[in-house]
């Protein structure tokens, strides 16, 4: 245990504290930052995603159906929770709770997975489905997912400005006397936005909001190498090996540069240790994998000790790394997202344990 906190956990804290320092000590400036981001978001991170994914196969998917369904099922509620409650409970608009869930919904098990667990569990077939399993979920359904409504939040951002511009614009004439006043404009200034959207604007051009928004998320190349990836996997299609060292060669900067990358988005923040962050730190380090284990235990994998505590430690891990990034390229959610990286990543080192520690006595 103390090899995995110190070759795994430390390493990650003082990354992020350098990136936190370079960023105080202006080492980097905007544009810096942002090509930092756009390195890891568009090249690193799809190309890291790529590899992992590959390295799958149907069969693996389908040796434990139960497994599987879990994995799949589960990560996907749990995002979409910590997007409904992130809404609910802190009153963010679309755009930055699609953040959030991104960042305390989504474990980083696409860096830390098998840094974690290899050392726990042992470099297993097991372990292997695990971690592919939780990767392709969080890798080609939860960033979609979050990248989609990001798009989606925006669009309806700047549907409402269009209209309230135009309604300022009415406003001004009315006063001068050009135009009679329209008691039901002002009620149906959202609405007018919804339709721009979703539908039919008032400039009789047919837009379908959500559709445009899935393609602009389709677009970023972190959705579309994770779609190709499982593409190829479900289709049978075998990538040879010799192509791998193409694709590690970039990848291996993902992990460090993330690291760093969201120690800078800290940096330019003031940091936060409110309600908030003990919440997303919470759900993410505490509820999941609690949700996780009594699932796993409600759904009869109570006779396989090892496979369900690698499940609850894979969706156990520190929000994932991606999650940051997005938030910094976009200028969404940096404050909280960097506040609960930071936390959870530290306080992983203590509930790391506590789960070891748990599950097998839940299950005995």
């Amino acid at each position: 245990m103390i090899n995995i906190l110190v070759d795994d956990i430390v390493p990650i804290i003082v990354i992020m504290a350098l990136g936190y320092i370079c960023g105080k000590f202006s080492y980097f400036d905007d544009d810096q930052r942002q090509g930092l981001n756009k390195l890891v978001l568009n090249i690193a991170l799809p190309a890291a995603l790529f590899v992992s994914i590959i390295k799958s196969t149907r069969a693996m998917l389908a040796k434990d159906a139960t497994l599987t369904a879990i994995s799949f099922i589960g990560v996907i509620v749990m995002f979409m929770v910590s997007y409904y409650l992130c809404r609910l409970l802190f009153h963010h608009s679309i755009q930055e709770a699609s953040v959030c869930a991104l960042i305390a919904g989504s474990p980083t098990i696409g860096f830390l997975g098998f840094a974690v667990l290899d050392p726990i569990y042992g470099n297993t077939v097991s372990t292997n489905l695990v971690i592919a399993i939780i990767s392709i979920v969080v890798n080609v359904v939860t960033i979609p997912i979050g990248m989609y409504l990001i798009n989606l939040g925006q669009a309806k951002d700047r549907a409402k400005l269009s209209v309230q511009a135009e309604n300022a614009v009415n406003a001004k004439a009315n006063a001068k006397g050009d135009i009679t006043l329209d008691p039901a404009r002002d009620a149906a200034t959202d609405k007018t936005a919804e339709l721009m959207v979703h539908g039919t604007s008032n400039t009789g051009k047919n837009r379908n909001g959500n559709l445009q928004a899935l393609l602009d998320a389709l677009k970023q190349p972190i959705c579309w190498a994770s779609l190709l990836a499982i593409f190829l996997v479900l289709v049978g299609i075998h990538v040879p090996s010799q192509v791998a060292p193409t694709f590690d060669l970039i990848a291996k900067a993902n992990s460090g540069v993330a690291v760093l990358s969201a120690g800078l988005a800290l940096s330019t923040v003031k940091f936060s240790l409110g309600w908030e962050t003990i919440w997303n730190t919470f759900f993410r380090l505490i509820l999941t994998p609690a949700v996780f284990l009594g699932v796993a235990l409600l759904c009869g994998m109570g006779g396989d000790m090892n496979k369900i505590s690698m499940l609850v430690m894979a969706v156990a891990l520190p929000p994932a790394f991606s999650g940051i990034i997005i938030s910094s390229r976009y200028n969404i959610y940096v404050k909280e997202g960097a506040s609960t990286t930071a936390v959870a990543t530290v306080a992983f080192a203590a509930t790391c344990l506590l789960w070891i520690w748990l599950v097998p006595f839940c299950v005995g």
